[in-house]
């Protein structure tokens, strides 16, 4: 079974603030086909054979996690400091959810696939129900 992790989104209000902004910050990386999503994080995840095996990032954007992309890899790397860090490669596509409320939190955490929330069809009548959960989280009714 995979393992996911969860973050959140700092600096972005929706999902499709996160698509327009993941649209114009792609990256091609030799041994990925196409381009992919890179988000840096200081700590490597312990568990990372679990979440390379089919795991994804789910996003927290305004209270809720609205959204996920699948991690194709996790890779070592340096920052501009020079100290070790982890690159959390991501394939592009992002995968609307079904919102669930979550409070905030540091760094990312695990997230059991069985503790996952439901992706959405896209284009389906769920967006629009993504959007009024949404709505109604960001009044802290749900």
């Amino acid at each position: 079974m995979s393992l996911n992790m969860i973050k959140l989104c700092v600096g972005i209000s929706s999902v499709d603030e996160l698509v327009s902004y993941r649209q114009r910050h792609s990256y091609t990386r030799d041994g990925f086909d196409g381009p992919v999503h890179i988000h840096r994080t200081r700590m490597r995840p312990r568990r990372s054979a679990e979440i390379v095996m089919g795991g994804s990032l789910y996003w927290v954007i305004r209270g809720a996690i609205q959204c996920r992309q699948t991690i194709v890899a996790l890779e070592p790397a340096t920052d501009s400091e020079g100290r070790s860090c982890c690159d959390i490669v991501m394939a592009p596509d992002i995968v609307r959810t079904v919102p669930f409320p979550k409070r905030p939190f540091q760094g990312w955490r695990y997230l059991p696939a069985k503790d996952a929330p439901a992706d959405l069809a896209p284009g389906g009548e769920g967006e629009a129900d993504a959007r009024i959960a949404a709505e109604l989280a960001d009044l802290g009714l749900i």
